[in-house]
């Protein structure tokens, strides 16, 4: 393992010509390092870059030394990396249920200080394959935002749906304070929020619900959905049956009576949740109008473009809306297929007791859901505040830093040696 010690005498501390590296060459141990002054998102302060943390990682090249000529990235230089094998570190140390769980918590921590945030609705860039698209938000301490695609064709040319990562930065000076995977992360978050959004407005004492499509998402919704709900069975339905096998296979041991469906309509029968997670670039009709009794809470989140519903107009004029972001929803969501002043409710509002959840057992609520930056900012505060104590990360040189902040060309013209 190797550990990077940098000369206090260094000037200045930045990127300057003093520092040693040591190692062993071992391979195939784990990157780690830890990180000290984290300057906790939940309540950002400055963070003192003085003493660089010390850390430990793994180099190609195995034994090496750099020598008092070289140039060493300094502290300021180094961002905090969460890869994909360190979060799926993260969340099999955590519990994958307890990380959804606690996202949940931060998410609805955040919705209820709704009013800090810029808002914006995400800006994308559509193409005849799918979309990709950046989700950027800020709280006036900390800036945040999500690289993440949709291309529901992938799958059959060996590719993800969706992939994404994500940025969380300074407000004061704009450094980056953490680079993670979000592919992974975006399933933990849209999984908390739908359980978050079914808390407030589903039947009290639900524990059915219909899961139709069941591909990447389907697990963490159903484990979502037992934790902070208290669903205790789901009953699946895709139109291909090896997912729905999958999915099956993936949940066994969670405590959760699995039942596999050969239809939608098989799936809803007895349930008091509907979730709705398809992937077709396209307006379809995954529920009918006749498959929606009284009462139903409905969790749709496969739309999430211009063009790609699930849902049977007639649905959305029985129900009772309750969107994230209008501005967004009515572009990308369900309610695209109505009037442009049709009216819904902030989930926020309801979270923070301003308006009224579910007003009758009769009542059908959809939570019409597309996904907001918000909630993408949320998790990555829940991943940074797991950073200390798990150790699951490691430090990249992203920052250029030069000794004088002028001469950047200097320090790139000294590295020739």
């Amino acid at each position: 393992m190797f550990s990077k010690q940098t000369q206090s005498s260094t000037v200045s501390g930045r990127r300057n010509p003093v520092a040693s590296f040591h190692g062993d060459g071992e391979k195939g141990g784990p990157q780690q390092s830890q990180i000290h002054d984290l300057g906790g998102v939940r309540q950002p302060t400055p963070v003192d870059f003085g003493a660089p943390p010390s850390f430990k990682t793994q180099h190609p090249f195995g034994d090496f030394k750099m020598t008092k000529d070289s140039l060493a990235p300094s502290r300021l230089a180094m961002v905090p990396f969460v890869s994909v094998d360190s979060m799926m570190k993260i969340v099999n140390t955590i519990g994958a249920a307890r990380v959804i769980s606690e996202i949940a918590e931060y998410v609805e921590a955040d919705f209820l200080r709704w009013d800090q945030f810029d808002k914006t609705p995400r800006v994308a860039s559509h193409s005849q394959e799918g979309v990709i698209e950046l989700m950027p938000t800020s709280d006036g301490e900390t800036y945040g935002f999500k690289y993440v695609n949709g291309h529901p064709a992938n799958m059959a040319r060996g590719f993800q749906t969706v992939t994404a990562f994500g940025v969380l930065a300074r407000v004061d000076n704009g450094y980056p304070v953490l680079l993670s995977e979000m592919t992974i992360l975006t399933a933990l978050r849209t999984a908390a929020t739908s359980a978050i959004a079914a808390k407030h407005l589903a039947p009290k004492d639900s524990r059915v619900m219909a899961m139709i499509g069941n591909g990447a998402q389907c697990e963490f919704q159903a484990l979502a959905f037992q934790e902070v709900v208290g669903v205790e069975t789901v009953r699946l339905y895709d139109v291909d049956p090896a997912a729905t096998e999958k999915a099956v296979r993936n949940l066994q041991g969670s405590g959760l009576e699995v039942i596999a469906c050969s239809s939608s309509q098989q799936a809803v029968d007895g349930a008091q949740i509907i979730t709705t997670c398809t992937a077709d670039k396209q307006c379809a009709t995954i529920l009918t109008d006749n498959m929606v009794g009284a009462g139903i809470h409905i969790n749709a989140i496969g739309g999430d473009c211009p063009g790609k519903t699930e849902l049977h107009r007639d649905i959305l004029l029985r129900s009772q809306i309750f969107v994230e972001y209008p501005p967004q929803t009515r572009i990308e969501g369900e309610i695209q297929q109505l009037a442009k002043d049709h009216p819904v409710t902030e989930l926020w509002q309801v979270i923070a007791g301003k308006s009224a959840g579910r007003a009758s057992d009769n009542q059908i609520t959809l939570f019409d859901s597309v996904g907001f930056a918000t909630e993408d900012f949320s998790a990555l505060r829940y991943v940074r505040d797991q950073l200390e104590g798990t150790g699951h990360y490691i430090e990249l040189d992203m920052l250029a830093d030069p000794d004088d902040p002028r001469d950047l060309f200097g320090m790139v013209s000294r590295a020739k040696g």
